[in-house]
């Protein structure tokens, strides 16, 4: 069977020279390879669409971790059952690549591509969010206050002169005034009540620019990550030195509710917003659940967010 690929790609980085060199080296190899470029809402669902009519093998998101969502959701809406769909793969090109990063996928647009060519497709899970009644997906992390705040914030020109350093500092100036949100989540044996700074519900790990909420979570267990770091009160400075002396994990232990479920929900007085691949969404209740091997992924070999004794779909 002939290899035929489809790069999906960012507008923002439509202009990549590495990027547009990796894409002729793998031509020159072989691989047909398409490129779509996106510039507004919908461009991506309307390529997987063209793709998947056009019988392509693999779909690969060009941007950061909204990309990948984009991607990973319009793959997501199709019908067919995960081995009918084409693969996806992703080339890291955001400020954050939150999702890449936790997965090891390189950030050099040729090895990225080589990845695909050299690994098995994995069975991996997605999130399904039902938001006041309208459905959504997501590839890597539902996050929560504190961390949501921050990444709706961080102004785009810091971005592009600092990289993700520029949610940190963002973080750091929005210190002394984050605002708890009241909420209840109950699920699979689990119910909490009371007012959060943070909340991440993983399949994936890390979000706004590398906070680690849910740092076990594996994307192929049918299983969702639950961490959710109540408000502090005077524990503050004491947490804020458990993240500098000993890591964000060991910081979650310690002042976090943390839990693993096949599903949940969320529900608040007011509107909050949830994160979803790095896109806000606001709404009062959420439904979340874990959707079992719901697409194939190329990812590295001993990729941290596989279960180890996971075989691939070939």
């Amino acid at each position: 069977m002939a290899t035929h690929w489809r790069l999906i790609l960012n507008g923002k980085s439509a202009g990549d020279d590495a990027v547009r060199d990796a894409v002729e080296t793998m031509r020159a190899g072989g691989v047909t390879l398409d490129v779509r470029v996106t510039w507004e809402h919908g461009d991506a669902a309307r390529y997987v669409d063209e793709a998947i009519e056009d019988g392509v093998r693999c779909v690969i998101a060009g941007g950061g971790d909204g990309t990948l969502g984009e991607v990973a959701t319009a793959l997501a809406e199709r019908g067919e059952d995960a081995k009918a769909l084409p693969a996806l793969a992703a080339i890291p090109l955001g400020t954050a690549n939150d999702f890449a990063t936790a997965a090891t996928i390189p950030t050099d647009p040729l090895e990225a591509l080589q990845l695909i060519a050299d690994t098995p497709s994995h069975a991996i899970d997605l999130l399904r969010v039902d938001a006041d009644g309208e459905r959504h997906w997501c590839i890597n992390l539902a996050s929560g206050g504190f961390g949501t705040e921050v990444t709706v914030e961080t102004d785009e020109g810091l971005k592009k002169l600092l990289g993700g350093l520029a949610y940190l500092v963002t973080g750091i100036a929005r210190m002394g005034r984050i605002e708890p949100i009241a909420a209840h989540i109950y699920g699979d044996g689990f119910d909490w009540r009371g007012a959060l700074i943070a909340l991440g519900i993983g399949n994936g790990r890390q979000a706004g620019g590398g906070q680690i909420l849910c740092p076990d979570a594996r994307i192929d267990d049918g299983l969702l990550d639950l961490t959710v770091i109540p408000e502090l009160e005077g524990e503050m400075a004491t947490t804020v030195a458990t993240l500098m002396r000993e890591g964000r994990s060991a910081a979650l232990e310690r002042v976090g509710e943390r839990a693993r479920m096949r599903a949940l929900t969320v529900e608040s007085d007011a509107p909050m917003a949830l994160n979803l691949d790095g896109e806000p969404v606001q709404a009062r209740r959420f439904e979340i659940a874990c959707v079992p091997a719901r697409l194939r992924m190329h990812l590295p070999e001993h990729c941290p967010l596989l279960a180890p004794a996971r075989l691939a779909l070939r």
